[in-house]
């Protein structure tokens, strides 16, 4: 089931029995049979009754706060899993140096060759050099990964990997885009605003999944431990950024949105995505992961977001096994 989305200003969710109801200035907007969905996404001025909270709680559906701009800002959740002797297994894991190291490295390993997968598959056709470097220096980054002995050595394998990722991966984007790096605090363009974005409902993703096999989303092996940040579904998600980079690639290209559909804002904010282009990335995104593929470990059909819950259970047998031989998701 899909999550919800509401991001219209100044809406209100309440429910009427089963069914969700979204309305404005006593207007119906949507209705939706709380059966259908599976998550909420809020973004910013955005209200829903307290007797929709008590429902949600009570249904174990997590509600997702994001401002207007689609950073995260918290999230409602139901009772914890009681998965203690799991999360018992997970934290002696994490305080396993070589545990961490095996398990960060087999990650970034899977965000490098899915990065250089979706470089070589538009380049086929292409044939440019510039493309083709990057490619290469993908394959030099991915074999160095194995032999990395600290993560702060494996985070510049990847950092030098991702730039000369993004190198290329502008040279597929229509010029009138003008994307040069990627840029993060604040994103400073309309397709590092659409990355943001993007990356932002892939980890909401990835932290469900992590909740829902039952281990600790805070504590991550690529990522190290910070106050407030899911560091385990940061770890996950680093395999599937590859989705969220095609959507924008295709959205962009084929004029589904178009730099017209951003404006200047202010420092905090110096571009600003309108909602009509939100609504249609939204909805790209959610298209490409209910598309069905292979998973190459359970060799059967799958939905992109249940490929990632599949994941999230290959990070828990690892777990349970305390063997760091995890298999990342490789796209072909």
């Amino acid at each position: 089931m899909p999550p919800l989305y509401l991001i219209e200003q100044g809406a209100k969710l309440h429910h009427d029995g089963r069914r969700l109801i979204v309305s404005k200035d006593d207007r119906e907007l949507s209705s939706t049979p709380l059966a259908h969905v599976s998550e909420i996404v809020i973004m910013g001025n955005v209200g829903l009754t307290t007797p929709t909270i008590k429902l949600l709680l009570a249904e174990n559906i997590d509600v997702v706060f994001l401002t207007i701009d689609g950073e995260y800002r918290g999230r409602l959740v139901g009772v914890a899993t009681p998965h203690v002797l799991l999360r018992r297994k997970q934290y002696r894991c994490q305080d396993d140096a070589t545990f961490v190291l095996a398990m960060a490295q087999r990650m970034v390993s899977g965000k490098i060759a899915n990065a250089r997968v979706l470089l070589q598959r538009h380049n086929r056709e292409r044939h440019d050099p510039e493309i083709a470097a990057a490619i290469e220096a993908l394959h030099i980054a991915y074999e160095r990964v194995p032999r990395t002995t600290t993560l702060n050595s494996l985070n510049g394998v990847e950092g030098a990997a991702t730039a000369a990722y993004f190198g290329a991966w502008k040279r597929l984007l229509k010029d009138d885009w003008k994307f040069e790096k990627r840029v993060r605090r604040p994103p400073t363009d309309p397709i590092n605003v659409l990355l943001s974005f993007g990356y932002t409902l892939l980890a909401r993703a990835a932290h469900s999944a992590v909740e829902a096999v039952g281990l600790d989303p805070y504590a991550g092996f690529l990522h190290g431990v910070e106050y407030n940040r899911p560091s385990l579904a940061l770890d996950l998600m680093e395999e599937f950024r590859c989705v969220v980079d095609g959507v924008i690639q295709w959205l962009g290209n084929s004029a589904q949105i178009q730099p017209s559909d951003f404006m200047p804002g202010d420092a905090a904010r110096p571009i600003v995505m309108n909602d009509s282009a939100k609504r249609k990335f939204i909805q790209a995104y959610e298209n490409r992961m209910n598309e069905m593929i292979i998973h190459p470990r359970q060799n059967e059909r799958l939905s992109l977001r249940r490929c990632i819950l599949a994941q999230a259970r290959c990070i828990v047998d690892c777990i349970q096994r305390q063997s760091p031989d995890y298999t990342p998701m490789l796209f072909r």
